[in-house]
Protein backbone atom coordinates (compact mmCIF):
# COMPACT_ATOMS: atom_id res chain seq x y z
CA UNK A 1 0.00 0.00 0.00
CA UNK A 2 2.66 2.28 0.74
CA UNK A 3 4.47 1.62 -2.24
CA UNK A 4 1.38 2.00 -4.52
CA UNK A 5 0.92 5.25 -2.35
CA UNK A 6 3.86 6.83 -3.88
CA UNK A 7 3.70 5.70 -7.64
CA UNK A 8 2.61 8.16 -10.32
CA UNK A 9 -0.90 6.62 -11.11
CA UNK A 10 -2.99 9.22 -10.21
CA UNK A 11 -6.37 7.03 -8.89
CA UNK A 12 -4.20 4.49 -7.72
CA UNK A 13 -1.72 6.45 -5.40
CA UNK A 14 -4.77 8.61 -4.31
CA UNK A 15 -6.57 5.60 -3.05
CA UNK A 16 -3.63 4.44 -1.41
CA UNK A 17 -2.66 7.65 0.61
CA UNK A 18 -6.16 8.03 1.42
CA UNK A 19 -5.93 4.56 3.03
CA UNK A 20 -3.19 5.35 5.10
CA UNK A 21 -4.81 9.08 6.00
CA UNK A 22 -7.98 6.76 7.32
CA UNK A 23 -5.71 4.80 9.35
CA UNK A 24 -2.70 6.68 10.67
CA UNK A 25 -3.90 10.17 10.96
CA UNK A 26 -5.00 9.79 14.88
CA UNK A 27 -1.07 8.89 15.99
CA UNK A 28 -0.02 12.14 14.13
CA UNK A 29 -2.96 14.38 15.63
CA UNK A 30 -1.94 12.71 19.03
CA UNK A 31 1.64 13.75 18.67
CA UNK A 32 1.04 17.28 17.27
CA UNK A 33 -1.26 17.82 20.63
CA UNK A 34 1.66 16.64 22.87
CA UNK A 35 3.89 18.83 21.13
CA UNK A 36 1.62 21.30 22.87
CA UNK A 37 -0.92 22.68 20.09
CA UNK A 38 -4.34 23.00 20.62
CA UNK A 39 -6.76 20.84 19.39
CA UNK A 40 -7.87 23.39 16.51
CA UNK A 41 -4.77 23.64 15.89
CA UNK A 42 -3.71 20.33 16.03
CA UNK A 43 -6.67 19.47 14.20
CA UNK A 44 -5.64 22.29 11.14
CA UNK A 45 -1.73 20.67 11.35
CA UNK A 46 -2.70 17.06 10.72
CA UNK A 47 -5.19 18.10 8.03
CA UNK A 48 -2.93 20.12 6.16
CA UNK A 49 0.14 17.34 6.93
CA UNK A 50 -1.81 15.00 4.87
CA UNK A 51 -3.20 17.44 2.22
CA UNK A 52 0.21 18.30 1.40
CA UNK A 53 1.48 14.35 1.56
CA UNK A 54 -1.42 14.10 -1.05
CA UNK A 55 -0.46 17.39 -2.87
CA UNK A 56 2.69 17.06 -3.24
CA UNK A 57 3.50 12.94 -2.97
CA UNK A 58 5.70 13.01 -0.19
CA UNK A 59 5.11 9.34 0.18
CA UNK A 60 7.09 9.11 -3.33
CA UNK A 61 9.99 9.99 -1.44
CA UNK A 62 10.04 7.37 0.93
CA UNK A 63 12.46 5.23 -0.08
CA UNK A 64 11.93 1.48 0.60
CA UNK A 65 15.31 0.38 1.21
CA UNK A 66 15.67 2.72 4.01
CA UNK A 67 13.23 1.47 6.76
CA UNK A 68 9.87 1.65 8.37
CA UNK A 69 7.16 3.84 7.20
CA UNK A 70 6.29 4.37 10.38
CA UNK A 71 9.68 6.18 11.49
CA UNK A 72 9.55 8.30 7.67
CA UNK A 73 6.35 9.25 8.76
CA UNK A 74 6.52 10.89 12.16
CA UNK A 75 9.94 12.28 10.56
CA UNK A 76 8.00 13.73 7.88
CA UNK A 77 5.60 15.74 10.61
CA UNK A 78 8.23 16.40 12.64
CA UNK A 79 9.89 18.65 10.01
CA UNK A 80 5.97 19.79 8.63
CA UNK A 81 5.96 21.62 12.31
CA UNK A 82 9.33 22.59 12.47
CA UNK A 83 9.87 24.47 9.31
CA UNK A 84 6.39 24.87 7.65
CA UNK A 85 3.24 25.50 10.04
CA UNK A 86 3.78 29.07 10.38
CA UNK A 87 2.75 29.48 6.60
CA UNK A 88 0.21 27.00 6.50
CA UNK A 89 -1.71 28.55 9.43
CA UNK A 90 -1.59 31.90 7.45
CA UNK A 91 -4.20 30.25 4.58
CA UNK A 92 -7.48 28.78 5.48
CA UNK A 93 -8.01 24.99 7.18
CA UNK A 94 -6.97 22.87 4.23
CA UNK A 95 -4.47 25.34 2.54
CA UNK A 96 -6.69 25.11 -0.17
CA UNK A 97 -5.66 21.69 -1.24
CA UNK A 98 -8.08 19.20 -1.82
CA UNK A 99 -9.23 18.02 1.90
CA UNK A 100 -8.92 14.52 3.69
CA UNK A 101 -11.66 13.64 5.55
CA UNK A 102 -10.72 12.52 8.70
CA UNK A 103 -12.66 11.73 12.06
CA UNK A 104 -11.65 14.74 14.18
CA UNK A 105 -15.02 14.22 16.14
CA UNK A 106 -13.29 11.48 17.60
CA UNK A 107 -9.83 12.98 18.10
CA UNK A 108 -10.00 14.83 21.43
CA UNK A 109 -12.43 11.98 23.58
CA UNK A 110 -9.67 9.53 22.40
CA UNK A 111 -6.60 11.98 23.44
CA UNK A 112 -8.24 12.70 26.85
CA UNK A 113 -8.03 8.97 27.59
CA UNK A 114 -3.63 9.26 26.88
CA UNK A 115 -1.47 8.69 29.77
CA UNK A 116 -0.86 12.05 32.18
CA UNK A 117 2.54 10.42 32.51
CA UNK A 118 4.90 12.46 30.75
CA UNK A 119 5.61 10.55 27.86
CA UNK A 120 7.53 12.09 24.54
CA UNK A 121 5.11 13.14 21.64
CA UNK A 122 7.28 10.23 20.18
CA UNK A 123 6.09 7.67 22.79
CA UNK A 124 2.44 9.15 22.22
CA UNK A 125 2.75 8.39 18.20
CA UNK A 126 3.92 4.98 18.61
CA UNK A 127 1.76 3.67 20.77
CA UNK A 128 -0.68 5.15 18.99
CA UNK A 129 0.59 3.61 15.80
CA UNK A 130 0.60 0.16 17.31
CA UNK A 131 -3.40 1.03 18.66
CA UNK A 132 -4.26 1.84 15.06
CA UNK A 133 -2.38 -1.09 13.45
CA UNK A 134 -4.15 -3.62 15.73
CA UNK A 135 -7.76 -1.71 15.55
CA UNK A 136 -6.96 -1.67 11.14
CA UNK A 137 -6.36 -5.73 11.51
CA UNK A 138 -9.41 -6.60 13.61
CA UNK A 139 -11.47 -4.01 11.26
CA UNK A 140 -10.16 -6.60 8.27
CA UNK A 141 -10.98 -9.67 10.14
CA UNK A 142 -14.91 -8.17 10.94
CA UNK A 143 -14.95 -7.68 7.24
CA UNK A 144 -14.09 -11.01 6.13
CA UNK A 145 -16.29 -12.43 8.41
CA UNK A 146 -19.11 -10.23 7.09
CA UNK A 147 -18.70 -11.32 4.13
CA UNK A 148 -18.76 -14.96 4.69
CA UNK A 149 -22.15 -14.19 6.14
CA UNK A 150 -20.41 -15.03 9.74
CA UNK A 151 -20.78 -11.51 11.50
CA UNK A 152 -22.53 -12.80 14.83
CA UNK A 153 -20.31 -15.35 15.10
CA UNK A 154 -16.97 -13.17 14.81
CA UNK A 155 -18.86 -10.89 17.25
CA UNK A 156 -19.60 -13.28 19.50
CA UNK A 157 -16.04 -14.31 19.46
CA UNK A 158 -14.17 -11.28 19.44
CA UNK A 159 -13.38 -10.93 23.19
CA UNK A 160 -11.37 -14.17 22.81
CA UNK A 161 -9.22 -12.30 20.46
CA UNK A 162 -8.84 -8.98 22.61
CA UNK A 163 -9.29 -10.39 26.19
CA UNK A 164 -7.07 -12.24 28.46
CA UNK A 165 -6.49 -15.86 27.74
CA UNK A 166 -7.42 -16.94 31.61
CA UNK A 167 -11.30 -16.42 31.85
CA UNK A 168 -12.55 -16.78 28.21
CA UNK A 169 -16.21 -17.73 28.86
CA UNK A 170 -15.82 -21.22 26.22
CA UNK A 171 -18.96 -23.04 28.25
CA UNK A 172 -21.11 -19.78 27.83
CA UNK A 173 -19.44 -19.43 24.34
CA UNK A 174 -20.76 -22.89 23.14
CA UNK A 175 -23.85 -22.26 24.99
CA UNK A 176 -24.66 -19.18 23.08
CA UNK A 177 -23.92 -20.77 19.57
CA UNK A 178 -24.83 -24.12 19.89
CA UNK A 179 -21.58 -25.68 19.41
CA UNK A 180 -19.51 -27.72 21.96
CA UNK A 181 -17.24 -26.25 24.04
CA UNK A 182 -13.85 -28.15 21.96
CA UNK A 183 -15.32 -26.90 18.64
CA UNK A 184 -15.58 -22.99 20.48
CA UNK A 185 -11.73 -23.96 21.61
CA UNK A 186 -11.27 -24.66 18.14
CA UNK A 187 -12.27 -21.65 16.36
CA UNK A 188 -11.14 -19.06 18.92
CA UNK A 189 -7.54 -20.77 17.73
CA UNK A 190 -8.46 -20.93 13.99
CA UNK A 191 -9.69 -17.12 14.20
CA UNK A 192 -6.34 -16.30 16.33
CA UNK A 193 -3.86 -17.89 13.84
CA UNK A 194 -5.85 -15.51 11.11
CA UNK A 195 -5.48 -12.66 13.15
CA UNK A 196 -1.56 -13.28 13.16
CA UNK A 197 -1.92 -13.67 9.80
CA UNK A 198 -3.70 -10.31 8.73
CA UNK A 199 -1.02 -8.36 11.50
CA UNK A 200 1.86 -9.81 9.59
CA UNK A 201 0.26 -8.98 6.65
CA UNK A 202 -0.53 -5.16 7.45
CA UNK A 203 3.10 -4.65 9.10
CA UNK A 204 4.97 -6.56 5.82
CA UNK A 205 3.37 -3.63 3.93
CA UNK A 206 5.23 -0.82 5.88
CA UNK A 207 8.89 -2.40 6.24
CA UNK A 208 11.68 -2.18 3.77
CA UNK A 209 12.52 -6.11 3.93
CA UNK A 210 10.04 -9.27 4.43
CA UNK A 211 12.71 -10.05 6.98
CA UNK A 212 12.14 -7.24 9.05
CA UNK A 213 8.49 -8.36 10.07
CA UNK A 214 9.32 -9.87 13.31
CA UNK A 215 11.70 -7.13 14.30
CA UNK A 216 8.91 -4.80 14.13
CA UNK A 217 6.21 -7.05 15.45
CA UNK A 218 8.53 -7.43 18.74
CA UNK A 219 9.04 -3.39 18.24
CA UNK A 220 5.02 -2.71 18.61
CA UNK A 221 4.56 -5.14 21.66
CA UNK A 222 7.36 -3.46 23.95
CA UNK A 223 5.38 0.16 22.76
CA UNK A 224 1.94 -1.39 24.09
CA UNK A 225 3.49 -2.50 27.00
CA UNK A 226 5.23 0.35 28.04
CA UNK A 227 2.26 2.10 29.99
Amino acid sequence: MVLAAGRSDSTRSRAALEELCRIYWYPLYAFARRRGHSPEDAQDLTQEFFARLLEHKWVARADPQRGRFRSYLLSAMSHFLSDEWDRARAQKRGGGAAPVPLQFDTAETRYGHEPADPVTPEQIYERRWALALLEEVLRKLRLEHEREGRLEFFTALHPCLVGERGGLPYKELAAKLGLSEGAVKSAVHRLRQRYRELLRHEIAQTVAEPGEVDEELRHLFVVLGNR
